[in-house]
């Protein structure tokens, strides 16, 4: 088994992760610019100094084994870690250094997105040397992300409060009840009495919706979705009902292929929130990014 790491070593695990990565010993030569021999011989080194077999190598193709595959994923996280201490090291003259993760919800409304670019832009004139990381989640997986510290901000619609994080809400988005072109309701869509739409087929969120009470009997909830997307799909099909965010029906709406069923009656508001770990749990690197969104979005700063 290895003791403590070598140069050789880590030369050799990062000849490993190239194999890994290509998916193969031969499809690997070119990144590493040797022979399949070469390659061949320092993966046998490493196996021996390690004292188990990493990969299945041969005329029955490329495969990790078990332990192999364990040990890729640790090999990943090394080399991550040595990158950023690379990337710091490099940037010791800056005040803020390391990386930033924010986690969005899909299809926020484009005029809110352009205050988290102006944010972004507003951070980018700060003396900072920070690699950006942003993903698109359901609300719920952003929410674990937050606590396993997997992300350090994210903005969305989050319908329970965790103690352990701070929530600051940025804007509202209005959600409205839908029907596609063929439904029989699509006729008298506009204003069409909510309690006609209680006897008709619903899709609803897999999640709690604290803000509307259920437009219908739990019997006629048949489909269920976690997006706004996988809701569309089924409103579209003339068979459900459902709500939509505004915003996100409107091209459809445009196109014939939605209609309101009453705008008035058959809508609810919901706040969508940026969230972060509490101030005492906060690097300066999250801090500067929070205050560069509170500016973007005209908030009085904390």
């Amino acid at each position: 088994m290895l003791g403590a790491l070598t140069d050789l070593d880590l030369r050799l695990i990062r000849v490993f992760v190239a194999v890994a990565d290509a998916g193969g010993v031969s499809v690997a030569q070119s990144t590493l610019n040797v022979s399949q021999p070469t390659i061949s011989t320092q993966l046998s080194t490493l196996e021996t100094r390690l004292g188990f077999r990493l990969c299945e190598r041969g005329r029955g193709g490329f495969r990790l084994t078990t332990k192999g595959e364990r040990f890729y994923a640790l090999a990943k996280k090394l080399y991550a870690a040595v990158d950023e201490f690379s990337s710091e090291a490099r940037h010791m003259d800056k005040q803020l250094v390391g990386s930033l993760d924010i986690g969005l919800i899909g299809h926020t409304p484009v005029s809110h997105n352009a205050r988290i670019s102006e944010a972004i832009a507003l951070f980018r004139r700060r003396d900072e040397a920070v690699r950006f990381s942003i993903s698109v989640r359901p609300p719920g997986e952003l929410e674990e992300r937050l606590l396993a510290a997997d992300v350090d901000v994210a903005i969305g619609y989050f319908w329970h409060r965790v103690p352990t994080l701070d929530y600051t809400p940025l804007f509202e988005e209005r959600q409205v009840a839908y029907c596609g072109r063929g439904h029989p309701l699509y006729r008298q869509a506009g204003r069409l009495d909510p309690s006609k739409a209680a006897d008709f087929e619903w899709a609803w969120r897999t999640y709690p919706l604290p803000e509307v009470q259920l437009s219908t009997t739990p019997a006629k909830v048949t489909a269920q979705a976690d997006n706004m997307e996988a809701v569309a799909l089924l409103i579209l099909s003339g068979h459900h009902l459902g709500y939509l965010p505004q915003h996100f029906a409107a091209p459809y709406v445009k196109q014939g292929l939605l209609a309101a069923l009453n705008p008035a009656k058959l809508r609810y508001d919901v706040t969508f929130h940026m969230v972060t770990q509490q101030r005492n749990r906060r690097g300066p690197i999250v801090e500067a990014f929070l205050e560069d969104m509170r500016r973007a979005h005209g908030a009085p700063q904390a």
